[in-house]
């Protein structure tokens, strides 16, 4: 919810704070639904759509006796896809078009982290010594793979979440047998080098 209303008003006419607004949301809403809120924003996080539509009601009303008012969207998070939705998409109902909706989430990794040259994807591998992280990382950047060596940590990117669990895996095969390995999303988007 976009929070509209008193941004005219001199401070001295604002008598409630926007943590005051949040709490009396938060406390009609109930404990079901989670409330955030910050710049002018109001985030509730419910696990039905009816439970959604009544808490922004509720959090109308309690903005309403603030002397304020909203804009509001309903969205959905989709797991699969891995973004949020209006809720007339539908969700898929089999394992097929779950399977399809994966696939179309990897290629869309892989086809951004090949336009913009960043990582979407990263492998991670803890090793026991310095030693150990420079002697992988040369062999890696051999095999033309992009690393990023921070002392004992080496970050390797990936275009998707299946090319870094494959990527992980020949890893495996040529790092120390107690080097620590995982795939995460990347956060702060590591150089990609298309192998």
């Amino acid at each position: 919810m976009s929070v509209t209303g008193q941004a005219h008003a001199e401070p001295a006419q604002q008598p409630d704070s926007p943590r005051q607004v949040e709490e009396d949301i938060r406390r009609q809403v109930g404990g079901d639904v989670a409330v955030g809120a910050g710049d002018g924003q109001i985030f509730l996080y419910a696990g039905t759509e009816a439970a959604a539509r009544e808490a922004e009601q509720t959090a109308r009303d309690v903005l309403a006796q603030h002397g304020m008012a909203a804009e509001s969207v309903l969205h959905r998070w989709h797991p699969i896809e891995e973004r949020w939705e209006t809720p007339d998409v539908p969700m898929p109902q089999s394992e097929a078009e779950r399977q399809a909706e994966r696939e179309r989430l990897e290629e869309t990794e892989a086809a951004e982290s090949q336009a913009t040259g960043i990582a979407q994807w990263q492998v991670r591998v803890e090793l026991a010594s310095h030693h150990q992280a420079v002697a992988l990382a040369r062999k890696l950047e051999d095999q033309s793979q992009s690393v990023a060596r921070r002392w004992k940590l080496l970050i390797v990117g990936a275009g998707n979440e299946d090319q870094a669990r494959e990527l992980a895996g020949q890893i495996r095969q040529e790092a120390p047998s107690d080097a620590v390995i995982t795939t995460e999303h990347a956060g702060a988007g590591w150089p990609f080098m298309p192998s």
